[in-house]
């Protein structure tokens, strides 16, 4: 999945989705992701679901001749015109605490000293984090598993209905893995084209492995958070890899723009999604890091009028890298990674092999993007399995001839990919 995420918020009413769909398309991407779009709690989150088959009022616009409904699905169809399947957020876990359900189906809910839970989450650092305006469903212990059950299914098959294809299947690993096998594998049975894919990210291992096992066709990886150095992501990566597929993004509607985090660096932005898009079978990217946006995407506040004057311009930076991605097989599947030693410890080489006969690859990647670094190698072919020659796909200063030794000058952040068909 090479997958682009059309932040709602900051797309605006639904009749004004096609320019970012067709930019989407136009960039490479195959897959288009929208959080939540339905009737938010008064906290106004997009997370904080009040109504599951109502619309969010800021999405809906009142000028149309058609019904809200009608109106999403003539954005989706938009998509399917260019070639896009379309995304959206499943959140099962949580809803609104002011919803009607909560009042409606206590039962359905956790309860702490005879009052509906919050939600929450527990980071790293055994740090709580309470959430007052999400009132936590309670999957393992409701006394009606069958209504809540039934309730999320027709919950999918409304969004189904609309036209979306797959689900981010929001914290998905605090809901139970029974639970998501039960719904991925009847959802399945009528509809064997759509897609689950499972956000994990901050779980500990173990709750990787369990929820990634539940049947989900991806789940997605912390590749933006790597220093290029440390042995985490690549134990990750080897922990889940054979299981199922993973997908990284440079940024996320969670993180800060990386942009201005790194001080408006355009080689820092090149550098990441290079890496992110080449690393594991998928990537995703949101709205905005095309131009360099600066200012984070808020799942309240966030409005058409944010939209920023692009800073750069990477579209085509981008569209190579997922021409990369799409016309070469290795860089769709969950390959066997290397870290190769190198003497400058500024450069990052990796070997990347495919299980499934489609070559091999080497990314070296100027992990400094303030400053060139050097990198000499002196046979590229000791690093690689496969018969000669080693194509140049980089998307920048590609070489039709790689000599042997092979010296580059690296610019800032700078990646060369090289690649070569398996041998007989």
């Amino acid at each position: 999945m090479r997958i682009y995420n059309l932040f709602p918020l900051l797309a605006g009413p639904f009749s004004a989705w096609q320019p970012h769909l067709k930019r989407a398309a136009a960039l490479g991407f195959d897959w288009v992701f929208v959080n939540p779009i339905q009737k938010p709690g008064a906290s106004g989150s997009l997370y904080s679901i009040a109504d599951y088959f109502d619309f969010h009022p800021s999405l809906i616009d009142p000028k149309a001749s058609i019904s809200p409904r009608e109106q999403v699905r003539a954005a989706v169809v938009q998509a399917e015109r260019l070639g896009l399947r379309m995304m959206i957020d499943l959140v099962l876990n949580h809803c609104a605490i002011d919803a009607p359900l909560v009042q409606q189906h206590p039962e359905w809910f956790l309860q702490e000293g005879g009052q509906v839970a919050n939600a929450f989450c527990v980071e790293a650092d055994g740090n709580r984090i309470v959430w007052e305006d999400l009132a936590q469903f309670d999957h393992s212990g409701t006394k009606d598993p069958e209504g809540l059950f039934t309730y999320f299914v027709a919950v999918v098959e409304f969004l189904i209905a609309l036209g979306f294809q797959g689900f981010r299947c929001d914290a998905a690993y605090q809901v139970p893995r029974p639970f998501w096998e039960r719904l991925i594998a009847q959802v399945r049975q009528r509809h064997p084209e759509v897609r689950f894919v499972a956000e994990t990210l901050g779980c500990t291992p173990e709750q990787t492995l369990e929820t990634a096992s539940a049947g989900f066709d991806a789940i997605f990886n912390s590749a933006k958070w790597w220093d290029f150095q440390s042995p985490w992501l690549l134990e990750q990566y080897e922990l889940t890899r054979q299981l199922v597929p993973s997908i990284a993004f440079p940024e996320s509607h969670d993180t800060e723009r990386l942009y201005a985090e790194s001080g408006q660096n355009v080689h820092a932005l090149k550098q990441r999604y290079l890496f992110t898009a080449l690393f594991s079978a998928g990537v995703m990217m949101p709205i905005g890091y095309e131009f360099g946006f600066r200012r984070r995407l808020h799942v309240v506040h966030s409005r058409p009028q944010d939209w920023e004057e692009p800073a750069v311009d990477l579209r085509s930076f981008i569209a190579k890298i997922n021409r990369i991605k799409q016309d070469y097989p290795l860089f769709q599947e969950e390959a066997l990674i290397q870290r190769l030693e190198h003497p400058n410890p500024q450069i990052l080489l990796l070997w990347r092999a495919s299980t499934r006969g489609q070559g091999e690859a080497l990314l070296i990647l100027n992990k400094d993007p303030n400053h060139p670094q050097s990198f000499f190698c002196e046979d590229l072919y000791r690093h690689i399995q496969a018969p000669p020659p080693l194509i140049d796909l980089s998307p920048e200063w590609a070489m039709d001839y790689l000599p042997t030794p092979f010296h580059f000058e690296l610019g800032p952040g700078m990646g060369r990919v090289l690649w070569a068909a398996a041998g007989d």
